[in-house]
Parts: C-alpha cells; structure tokens; sequence
C-alpha cells in the first residue's frame, strides 16, 4: 500500500513542546518528545484540531497555490458553497461566481450544484431494499477515515455516495468534453475552493480504488482577497448561480440531513461530538435513525480551518443569501430517479489498520493488553501529559510497545 499522503503537517520550528495539540487530538496521534510534539501518520486523521489548537500556529495545511492550475488549457472552479458565506454584505452569488472567472476560470460549477443532485440520490439510496440504517454520510473524508481507523465495525453503515466535491468535478468534466470535443483530457483542469485540508488528503490518495476527479485543491483563505479585487457591486454580472436552498445549506451541519426530506436523521459536527455519537451508534444506544450527517468542523464546512469568517456569522450570511431562492435548482431527470447513475457511487471504503489493534496475532494482542492494564494502575491517573503521551492509558500503551521509557512519567517513581 502507498504512504498516505497527509495535508496537515508539523512545524517544527515553531513548536514550543506544549501540550495543546496532544490533549485534543481524536485519534491519540501527537506525541511530545525531545521538546516538539510528533505525530503519527497512522493515526492521523487530518481533522486539522491541532491546527485549531495550536496556540504557536505550529501545525499548518497544506495545499496547492492558484497558480498550479496555470498548467491546463481550460480551467474549471469547484466552489463549495462555504465560500459564500466569507464575505460582507453579499447579497447576490453571482458576485462571487463572476469574480472567479475575472481571476482566470473559464467555467464554474458550482459544488452546491452537485450536492443537490447528491441529495436527490440520497433520498433514492435510502429505499433501497438492503440498506444498512442508519446510513452514515461520506461527504466528509475525515469522518470516512476516523470510522475506518477507530470503527471498522461501522464501514458497512457509511452511504457509498461519492462526496458533492467530486461529483461537480466528474459533471464539470463530462460537460466541457461534451461542448469543446477538440480539448483532449489533459487540458481540462478542475479546481476545488476547499475550507478545509482533509479535502487535499482525499484528492492526493484517491478514495480505496478510486482516483479523484479533482486537479487541485486551493483554500478559501487564498481565493478570498484575491476575490476581493475582482468583486465589486458596479459589476455588470450574469445569472451564473444554479443552486437553491439545498445546495448551499450543505456548508453548514444538517444541510445535508435535512435534505432527506426525512425526520428519521441526527446531525452532529465537531470531532469529540462525532465520537461521541459514534460510540453510541456502535455500542447500539442510537436506535430508529436512517440518516446520520457527521462533519469534523464545528458548525460544519463553515468551521474548516482554510475559511477566513468566524463559521457563526458565515452560517447567518448563508442563511440570509438563500432567502428568495428555490429549494433546488438541480434535479435528476425522471427517467434517472428509478436507479443511481455509477458517476455517484463508490464501490469499495478505504481500509486501514485500526489504531486499537496492538498486534496482528491475537495471542500477543491479549498478552499485551494485560501488561498495559498492569503497568496503567502504577500510574498516577491524571493524564497530565507531562509524559509527552496524552493520557496515563496511552502512555501504558506506549510503554508495552517499546516506544516509551517507563521513566518518562513525572509525576511517580514507577
């Protein structure tokens, strides 16, 4: 298997040894050694929390810059509809959409566009004879890797629905093929406006056997001023949007639930709630749901750290743009309500090793959880994380797989 390739990556340089980033990190991935917290690509999610976190902005995303599409002949933008909500005094979506193609785009298509289209499907998905409920939303790949790292026994609950970003970028494609035959693959470059790095992760490894249709992922901070320059209400601008209230309300969490048109759903955002709500589904405590939404940013994409507007006041722009719109400008004709078309599914979920596992033989997995139990009660139980793990369980663990030294707690003589 290939190494995974992360978008949320450690600056040494700044990182001052505190123990910030090791405290709220879901999968228990930091360490702190030799003065500088380290992470574990294993574990790593790319939820960005240490990046929310870190006082010392030690921790950054990683991304592609604008100029790294200048290398295809025609050039497609994916905004997703948290972009909307950045900026004062917005009252119209065609501003926004105008000043991308100022900025160089020959076309737009709008990921709030393909959501619509999505939800539609969703809807469909959920009749299906079969279906394991409730379903658990892929729309976001943090979520899709915490279940498969943290609950291998939920990967057959998530919806093999391929998230708006990607669905946009295959619909985008196939249009500009469709209407310029004479471009050939390779010219046509897609170019997702991302909130968040856990999007630059999914385009970089694929999705299991699938590879993505997206070219490149720029972050929202980066487009903002340069939409600044581009935008201006002396603007003469065409009727470019083609979203409803559907669409753009997916940037914010329950979008996507309440466009099921069923009551049947829970809609939770932020990484400790998610898992909250995971643990519950898993431990069979959440009963009579269909639908399960999940997004790892509080507030939902508008909480991604890629954004440059507190994700409230985002939320409340949004609210206040979709006035007047219809519910959805976007759905499948009739003859295609009767199946989902494959542009929409995936076949097979990523699979990795689940981060509970200690040893690949059962023997030694058993041994070494009695040893961990053992050595846990020597120690004081306060998860101070002055031992560089973030809990005394965790440094246990670490102690048991050799990649401790039983000295490194503080606290106790041991």
């Amino acid at each position: 298997m290939d190494k995974y390739q992360h978008s949320v990556l450690l600056d040494s340089t700044k990182c001052t040894g505190c123990t910030t980033c090791l405290k709220h990190c879901p999968t228990e991935a930091i360490r702190i050694k030799d003065g500088h917290a380290q992470i574990n690509e294993k574990r790593c999610i790319d939820c960005a929390e240490c990046i929310r976190q870190c006082p010392h902005q030690a921790k950054k995303a990683v991304y592609s810059k604008l100029e790294a599409m200048d290398r295809f002949k025609y050039k497609i933008a994916l905004p997703a509809p948290t972009l909307y909500g950045q900026f004062d005094n917005l009252d119209d979506i065609d501003f926004v959409l105008d000043g991308l193609l100022r900025l160089g785009f020959d076309e737009i298509y709008e990921v709030s566009k393909a959501a619509e289209l999505v939800s539609a499907y969703t809807r469909l998905y959920l009749k299906t004879e079969g279906t394991v409920k409730p379903l658990i939303s892929s729309a976001c790949p943090v979520i899709v890797r915490l279940i498969s790292l943290r609950f291998p026994s939920l990967t057959s609950n998530i919806l093999h629905m391929l998230p708006p970003m990607e669905v946009a970028a295959q619909l985008a494609k196939q249009n500009v093929k469709r209407e310029h035959p004479e471009l050939k693959d390779e010219e046509i470059g897609t170019c997702f406006i991302s909130p968040c790095p856990a999007k630059v992760s999914y385009v970089s490894n694929g999705f299991a056997d699938y590879k993505s249709n997206v070219d490149e992922v720029v972050s929202i901070s980066d487009i903002y001023f340069m939409l600044l320059n581009k935008m201006s209400p002396d603007n003469e601008v065409m009727p470019l949007c083609d979203s409803g209230i559907i669409g753009i309300s997916w940037a914010s969490s329950g979008g996507e639930a309440t466009a099921i048109f069923n009551e049947r759903y829970l809609a939770a955002d932020g990484i400790e709630n998610v898992i909250r709500v995971l643990d519950q589904v898993e431990n069979g405590n959440i009963t009579n749901l269909d639908f399960i939404e999940l997004n790892a940013c509080p507030g939902g994409c508008v909480g991604g750290v890629m954004t440059v507007q507190n994700p409230f006041i985002a939320k409340a722009r949004l609210r206040s743009l979709r006035k007047g719109l219809p519910v959805s400008r976007n759905t499948p004709d009739r003859h295609e309500m009767d199946y989902i078309p494959d542009v929409y599914l995936f076949d097979n979920i990523p699979t990795y090793a689940p981060i509970t596992r200690l040893s690949d033989n059962l023997a030694e997995s058993m041994r070494m959880m009695a040893d961990i139990q053992k050595f846990r009660e020597l120690l004081p139980g306060i998860d101070c994380g002055a031992c560089g793990a973030p809990s005394c369980k965790a440094f246990a663990e670490d102690v048991v797989k050799g990649k401790a030294h039983v000295n490194a707690c503080k606290i106790q003589e041991l």
